[in-house]
């Protein structure tokens, strides 16, 4: 009996009908993204041998999502949540039918690739914010950590399976049908899109944008702990986040392989992940879950640096899944902290915000290492900033203790709130 019943805490999202069309239909989408995430991160190095470009490419990805994701928050909470995340949707969709078609007619270009990707993260930038704000709405709320956390699996089952499927696509097909099986792999999530029922109805308002927009921030800043979350996730990506985008130069330039090598590295991460995430899962509310997060993040940081000095492969293999299992873990129990906190009045605003400063970090890490790696070498711009995450974390856990207790505070308020 105890293996049913730790089964059933472990995913209860799985009884509410909307989340498990929405988890499936994203999980086959997702691993349509990483089967082309594959075959682009190779190709622009393989055209480029600069990993500038590799940074650039994330960079670009992610730069729309920088500009214009505050305003997709906006807009989440005034507008029909499906209807934006469908428009996002056939945006990606073109964009990577687009990419096979070039490679099916040898006339793709290195900036093809770097315009396609700016166009794909327009597109995300406000279909983030209306996703972020749609999938509290589908569970109840003492289910939505477990919903987080499940959401989280299926990224990472995606990838393991993403990464597998690109590379025997990759050697076998070609990169065509990389971006082929992407392009189609949006259909799936569309239909989920088309299925689920919607309960948030947008309520009517003259109000302009930038005073809607100021209020999701007001609200930010006057919620207790918010303001420390929303700096620790940027720093987080922005240090924790680039490894799995330089595993190329790793693979080429360290381990002197090839793409098999490449593809077994993401397995191992994409299994850390689905670790981690599966064992958020499994706990009931935490208590000192700003703390334990932190004390992860510290550890992520030295799994990192670990990771980069490393020059046996075994080794690096057991750094790369548990950082997937680290990296996992935490980006879940503070996404799992904000959207507690969150009022569903503000939630697309609240989420854009948060989701900025998560995402930001991300490109402007990969453009950093991407200029500081023909410096200093791999090893030791990555194993840098794996120190500067664990350097910063300890800083929040030693030095800023009244901004992880605070957190605490908001959610046990809320809790209070619900109950």
């Amino acid at each position: 009996m105890a293996l049913p019943s730790f089964l059933a805490r472990t995913f209860r999202a799985f009884q509410y009908r909307d989340f498990r069309l929405m988890w499936i239909g994203a999980c086959v989408s997702t691993i349509g993204t990483f089967v082309q995430q594959f075959a682009q991160s190779w190709l622009v190095y393989d055209l480029t041998k600069d990993p500038f470009y590799l940074g650039l490419d994330l960079f670009l990805g992610q730069l729309p999502i920088m500009m214009f994701s505050l305003f997709g928050g906006v807009f989440a909470d005034r507008m029909d949540r499906r209807k934006m995340l469908l428009a996002s949707q056939y945006i990606q969709m073109v964009c990577a039918l687009m990419l096979a078609a070039l490679f099916v007619t040898h006339t793709v270009r290195i900036w093809h690739i770097l315009t396609l990707s700016f166009v794909v993260g327009l597109g995300q930038s406000f279909g983030g914010p209306a996703y972020s704000a749609l999938l509290p709405t589908l569970v109840a709320p003492k289910d939505l950590s477990n919903a987080i956390a499940m959401n989280s699996i299926q990224f990472n089952l995606a990838r393991i399976l993403g990464p597998t499927i690109g590379g025997l696509a990759y050697a076998t097909l070609g990169a065509t049908w990389c971006f082929t099986l992407n392009g189609v792999s949006y259909i799936a999530v569309i239909v989920s899109l088309l299925m689920i029922h919607v309960n948030f109805v947008p309520p009517k308002t003259q109000q302009r944008v930038l005073t809607s927009m100021k209020e999701g921030i007001q609200f930010i800043r006057r919620r207790d702990g918010m303001s420390a979350l929303v700096v620790l996730a940027f720093c987080t990506t922005l240090f924790g986040f680039s490894l799995n985008g330089f595993l190329p130069v790793f693979v080429q330039n360290i381990f002197h392989k090839g793409p098999e090598t490449y593809t077994l590295l993401l397995v191992f991460s994409g299994a850390g992940s689905i670790s981690g995430a599966l064992t958020v899962a499994a706990m009931e509310r935490l208590k000192g879950q700003g703390r334990v997060t932190l004390l992860i993040l510290i550890s992520l940081g030295i799994i990192i640096a670990g990771f980069a000095l490393s020059k046996w492969l075994p080794l690096s293999c057991l750094f790369i899944f548990l950082a997937g299992a680290a990296i996992m873990a935490s980006a879940s129990l503070m996404l799992s902290l904000v959207q507690l906190i969150a009022t569903d009045a503000m939630r697309g605003r609240v989420m854009s915000v948060y989701n900025l400063a998560f995402r930001a970090g991300m490109p402007l890490g990969a453009l950093g290492l991407g200029k500081l790696i023909p410096i200093f070498g791999v090893s030791v711009a990555l194993s840098g900033s794996g120190l500067m995450l664990t350097a910063i974390s300890a800083y929040f856990l030693l030095i800023r203790r009244q901004a992880t207790f605070s957190v605490n505070a908001s959610v046990k308020m809320d809790d209070e709130t619900i109950s």
